[in-house]
């Protein structure tokens, strides 16, 4: 379970040794590339300062963590992030007593649930009556169809959104982004291979990227002095 400040720092700087994926995780919703109708919905609910509870239902890469992030810093609500693969109604119970009294002094707390699907119907339960009066705001996040993963009386009290997998010319902005970031050209076979190889998951296509990026580094230095002084890469 991760408090503000240590999983998402929206807006910050991330970690020096971070990797690409969260080092360019976008600060603010003009930096997001991609799911431009949930955004467009999104950014409104911000400006109204009205953020109700939330399922964002996507595969994985399609942004959903970026988002929670960015609703939470833009609505300057404090954000506890866990993942229900580890965490259990003892960490909620925590969550909630310290959102009780972080209300009190007029700070509002999101909770961010990553693979919500994980939770079981108890553990579910759980956290219901707390969204119901207000003490959080959730957002869960899942891979799969919510209709049948979250239960009714929590499905009922939030909004959920559809995210799709990032389109081919969104993803290839991202890894031009990353490619800058790290200095590296890309060929266009290079380029057409990361494209293919994520399959709309910015995370996959990041994680190729810096991996290519680290090899080619790391072969150049061993080839000796005179490639050694090259400031890019080319994959």
């Amino acid at each position: 379970m991760t408090d503000q400040g240590e999983l998402f720092e929206v807006p910050g700087v991330a970690e020096p040794d971070a990797p690409l994926a969260t080092s360019l995780r976008p600060r603010s919703f003009d930096q997001l590339v991609g799911q431009k109708r949930v955004v467009e919905v999104l950014r409104s609910l911000t400006a109204s300062d009205h953020l109700p509870s939330i399922v964002l239902w996507g595969p994985p890469g399609s942004g959903k963590t970026t988002l929670a992030g960015l609703l939470a810093a833009e609505t300057k609500a404090r954000l506890v992030a866990m993942s229900a693969v580890t965490a259990g109604v003892a960490d909620l119970r925590k969550v909630v007593a310290e959102a009780r009294v972080h209300r009190r002094a007029g700070l509002r707390t999101v909770l961010f649930i990553d693979e919500i699907h994980r939770f079981n119907k108890a553990q579910q339960d759980a956290i219901l009556p707390h969204v119901e009066d207000g003490t959080v705001t959730l957002i869960g996040a899942t891979t799969e169809n919510p209709s049948f993963e979250v239960i009714a009386p929590l499905l009922s009290r939030s909004r959920v959104f559809r995210l799709e997998a990032l389109e081919r010319d969104d993803l290839q902005k991202i890894i031009e982004r990353g490619a800058g970031e790290l200095e590296a050209t890309l060929t266009v076979e290079g380029m057409e291979a990361l494209l293919e190889g994520a399959r709309g998951d910015a995370r996959v296509a990041l994680n190729g990227l810096e991996a290519g990026a680290l090899f080619k580094r790391a072969t150049s230095f061993m080839t000796g002095p005179a490639t050694s002084t090259t400031t890019s890469s080319r994959l």
